[in-house]
């Protein structure tokens, strides 16, 4: 019987720069695949499934256990392309908390403890998903993003914990999130860390 196998772009021990687990110690594993295609993303290079290689799920769950992290969080790319049963069931049975960040535009699959939505106008999510959402992430880079901050969050779960996060690059950003979050504090903000203390 064949292995499973995933296309995978990169897999490494790092920190959680940003979202909810901000500055926790956590394993990524970044599948290959996106049908979104949002201009500013900075790992376009995971768009191209076919650019990757497929490993196997012993092979990536192995490297996690090897490196002693505690949580995997599974991103892309859009990792909701494949079907995550096989990866995620294989990580619990090694211990492993499993998160994953998702647009939300395939349908969910996987064994998770904690599931990041960061929709994306440009394939908004589908509505199966929204009842399972532990985060909503959204990125701001004009005061258009808070409506569409606002549409996603009517869909999650009141315990749902929203966090707008600014466009790395773009100017004015974070004083336009800042001044949000003071009118609306149910909402808080998700930073990208990693980026400044130089760690992927």
């Amino acid at each position: 019987m064949k292995a499973v196998e995933y296309p995978l772009v990169e897999d490494f021990y790092t920190i959680q720069g940003e979202g909810a687990h901000t500055g926790r110690p956590a394993y990524f594993i970044r599948t290959a695949g996106c049908d979104v295609n949002c201009w500013w993303c900075d790992v376009q290079e995971s768009w191209d499934e076919e650019a990757h290689p497929p490993k196997s799920v012993g092979h990536i769950v192995q490297n996690v256990k090897d490196s002693g992290a505690e949580f995997a969080v599974i991103t892309g790319g859009e990792p909701l392309l494949h079907d995550l049963d096989p990866l995620t069931f294989q990580l619990k049975q090694a211990g492993l908390q499993v998160h994953i960040e998702t647009s939300g535009s395939s349908p969910l699959s996987g064994y998770l403890d904690w599931i990041t939505l960061s929709p994306k106008r440009f394939k908004e999510p589908i509505d199966d998903i929204f009842p399972y959402v532990d985060e909503l992430k959204v990125v701001v880079l004009t005061n258009k993003d808070f409506e569409w901050a606002e549409k996603n969050a009517e869909k999650c779960p009141d315990d749902t914990q929203l966090l707008l996060q600014p466009e790395w690059e773009k100017e004015g950003a974070v004083e336009l999130i800042i001044d949000y979050v003071k009118e609306n504090p149910e909402w808080g903000i998700s930073l990208q860390t990693h980026k400044f203390m130089g760690v992927r």
